[in-house]
């Protein structure tokens, strides 16, 4: 009944298909409770907070990974990261090659594939083979030569290459062999959402596919001075902690939303997205347009550049828990009327179920031969429940940020880790205990039991890969960079902290070449 009530809705001014065109916005490294309308008052987003009151925001949904080119793996295959065999992000060393960062960890990581499989038809060339106009642009980090976008179906790519971050930052000239530099000093986002108008404009007698892929808000975080000084005085105003940092397990992490340089990043990638959606206004093509906008995996709060807090969600980036996996994720499609649908869903879904969704949504028929974790949400804007199944995080790896070796399984409201480096498991029940702090496994025995024999059941099935022991271990060594981590770390973070805050703060002598 809902694909009926889809086929009969007006399509607006693209009169030349049926079929509904489709935005896919994926931001990289952005944290669950980043945004305005997700309970952020620090971070300002007032085009995607606008989006998200038109369209239908999903409560719990989750990235296919706690890293990036996994998550982005599972987006164009509908596949858990297991079944993928992309694990980790492309170019994270594994096996002995680990032990060249120092941190002398008990495990080996796994190896994994290191490109997106071209026995895979992936969501581009499924969508192509549907007459769909396909364009991507800004970071892949799905595979290098013979792997880019072009490689997999779209038929323009600006700026997607092998490279999992702005080598040039977020100014021009952008370091980027496939992204012409733009005027000195221009913002990459913007750069980018203005290449994204600029095939919509050029394609609105067409039926297209545009994913707008924001290198955005990975690191290095740049901002310009005047978005800088506009999140300092914000910081200022609400009260400055003395302290920004504690340490988890591994390392510290980012105790506040006061970072005034990712703020100002933050908003930048808003004003991008304002640019796109108002181009499809601009077109008269939101009423024929569906958009997606999502998150590849969860902010960074620590590693990297500590940029933010993800509370009460625990962990962030690279992690294990809600903080690694559970991402924004908005749906707008004009055909369900603004006054039926549902505002907000709190099914738990994943970043696998979009590419089903995208097929059924735009009449695409699912190819042979492809097995997808992932499920159609069509059915939640009738308000029905999805058939039960399991979601699976696969993960055999440690992160930049702190995350240990694991895999995941969710089945209702309850969450299973399994721990690799010491055969343990944590056991959270989600929503009585959503910040993961007290672990029931010892409690609930039997369910935690049960849980990981479906968990192992399904990676043993799809051949997945594990993580080792490394026999030149040492612990003594282990401790010494623990402590190394526990005092002169956690001090430089608190001095870059207080720098970034201070009046006189200035990275480097033109901002970036921002102005």
């Amino acid at each position: 009944m809902l694909l009926i009530v889809f086929a009969c809705t007006d399509h607006g001014k693209n009169t030349s298909s049926d079929k509904y065109n489709v935005v896919f916005i994926l931001v990289d490294d952005l944290g669950y409770n980043d945004l305005g309308f997700m309970g952020s008052s620090f971070y300002e987003t007032p085009h995607i907070d606008n989006l998200a009151e038109r369209g239908t925001i999903f409560t719990q949904a989750y990235a296919g990974s706690r890293v990036c080119s996994p998550s982005r793996a599972t987006i164009m295959t509908g596949q858990f990261s297991a079944r993928t065999g992309i694990t980790d992000w492309i170019g994270a060393p594994a096996g002995a090659d680990w032990r060249r960062l120092g941190r002398h960890d008990k495990l080996l990581p796994a190896n994994y594939i290191r490109q997106l499989e071209h026995k895979k038809v992936v969501l581009p060339e499924a969508l192509k083979a549907n007459n769909y106009h396909t364009f991507f642009a800004g970071k892949w980090h799905l595979g290098g030569e013979g792997s880019a976008p072009e490689d997999h179906g779209f038929d323009i790519n600006i700026g997607g290459y092998q490279s999992g971050s702005p080598r040039g930052g977020y100014f021009s000239p952008y370091k980027n062999p496939k992204l012409e530099d733009g005027p000195d000093g221009k913002n990459l986002s913007m750069r980018l959402a203005d290449e994204t108008a600029r095939f919509i404009r050029e394609n609105r007698d067409t039926t297209f596919f545009a994913f707008l892929s924001f290198y955005a808000v990975h690191g290095p975080i740049q901002t310009t001075r005047s978005k800088w000084a506009k999140y300092r005085k914000k910081a200022l105003d609400a009260g400055i902690d003395e302290s920004g940092y504690r340490m988890e397990r591994v390392l510290p992490y980012r105790l506040h939303q006061d970072n005034p340089v990712y703020g100002g990043l933050v908003e930048s990638m808003d004003d991008a997205v304002g640019k796109v959606i108002h181009t499809l206004e601009e077109t008269g093509l939101m009423d024929n347009t569906i958009i997606i906008f999502t998150s590849d995996n969860g902010g960074v709060v620590s590693g990297d550049n500590y940029s933010t807090n993800l509370a009460p969600l625990r962990g962030g980036k690279g992690y294990q828990w809600e903080g690694g996996i559970r991402v924004p994720l908005i749906i707008y499609h004009p055909g369900i009327a603004s006054t039926k649908k549902p505002s907000k869903i709190h099914t738990p879904v994943s970043g696998a179920d979009l590419y089903p969704t995208i097929l059924d949504l735009t009449k695409t028929s699912r190819p042979d031969d492809l097995t997808m974790d992932g499920r159609s949400l069509t059915a939640l804007w009738q308000g029905k429940e999805m058939q039960d199944r399991p979601l699976i995080w696969h993960y055999p790896h440690y992160g930049n940020q702190g995350g240990e070796p694991a895999s995941i399984i969710r089945e209702g409201e309850w969450k299973l880790i399994w721990y690799y480096e010491d055969a343990r498991p944590e056991l959270y029940h989600l929503s009585e205990n959503i910040s993961e702090n007290k672990n029931v496994a010892e409690v609930y025995p039997d369910r935690a039991k049960s849980m990981k024999t479906k968990l192992m059941s399904y990676l043993q099935e799809v051949g997945a890969q594990f993580p080792e022991s490394d026999p030149t271990y040492d612990e003594s060594k282990r401790k010494k960079w623990e402590s190394i981590v526990r005092t002169k770390r956690l001090k430089n973070l608190e001095n870059l902290r207080k720098n970034r805050l201070s009046e006189d703060y200035q990275p480097n002598e033109d901002w970036w070449g921002s102005q």
